[in-house]
């Protein structure tokens, strides 16, 4: 296990991407919090297997949607772990798959309330609590990553127009808080997978997807959550000190 370097607060950690993520920053060194919906036994399993293998970790029930939430969850944060040195923005939604038209408002206003709302909201609270304390050195590392998708670019048409749209967002939103903050000594990227290997599929109702479009890609293959984890965790790094308001494409080519 590295030195300690710091807390990395992660949204949606108890499966897929965010709990690759999860075991690569306790890997790398941090002290990892991370958010969860609903699957405590998942959440306490990652827990387990973090501190087994040396590493501290802490699992918190919490979905932000409004900004009393984000701010209670940055209060719920162990007393006992270092500073809060990164945040990754990675919960998301898609809804079902299926033609635009056919989407139902409930779902479009979801789809943009947690994927773009919520990660706007607790970056606020995060920044927040990062003017109110200065660093622990003028070369201390404070870093947000937004998990977005190829679908931003793609458009994902006649499958999700609406979670590509959301994504977009997201990007966008990378960018401009990247050179709003850059003064502060804060860095904003973001990560944009391609196609991957977790259960969001499954969730949007088709969980062979991932196979259905590997011809499309063209290394050929679906990605896997490791693979995109590691990306989120080099942008979180010092050896990404120079990279902000970057928007890092993980997908197989496209």
């Amino acid at each position: 296990m590295a030195e300690q370097t710091g807390t990395v607060l992660i949204t949606g950690g108890s499966r897929g991407i965010g709990a690759a993520t999860v075991r690569l920053a306790a890997q790398a060194g941090h002290a990892v919090c991370f958010t969860y919906q609903s699957r405590a036994q998942a959440a306490q399993a990652l827990v387990d297997e973090v501190r087994a293998a040396g590493g501290r970790a802490h699992a918190l029930q919490a979905e932000v949607r409004d900004g009393a939430s984000a701010a209670a969850l940055l209060q719920r944060l162990p007393a006992d772990f270092p500073p809060l040195t990164g945040l990754v923005n990675n919960v998301g939604i898609t809804g079902p798959l299926g033609a635009f038209e056919k989407l139902g408002e409930a779902t479009l206003r979801e789809v943009f309330e947690v994927n773009v709302i919520g990660a706007m909201l607790l970056a606020q609270q995060v920044l927040a609590r990062w003017r109110a304390t200065p660093a622990a050195s003028p070369t201390a590392h404070r870093s947000i990553v937004n998990v977005s998708s190829i679908a931003a670019t793609l458009g994902a048409p006649g499958e999700y127009v609406h979670y590509a749209a959301s994504k977009a967002a997201l990007e966008a939103f990378t960018v401009g808080l990247a050179k709003e903050v850059a003064p502060q000594g804060v860095r904003v990227n973001c990560v944009s997978p391609g196609t991957t290997l977790t259960e969001i599929h499954a969730t949007a109702g088709e969980p062979g997807r991932p196979q259905r479009v590997a011809a499309r890609i063209p290394m050929g293959r679906p990605g896997e959550a490791e693979e995109i984890a590691q990306a989120i965790v080099w942008l979180l790094s010092p050896q990404a000190s120079y990279a902000t308001g970057s928007v890092l494409k993980v997908a197989g080519g496209l």
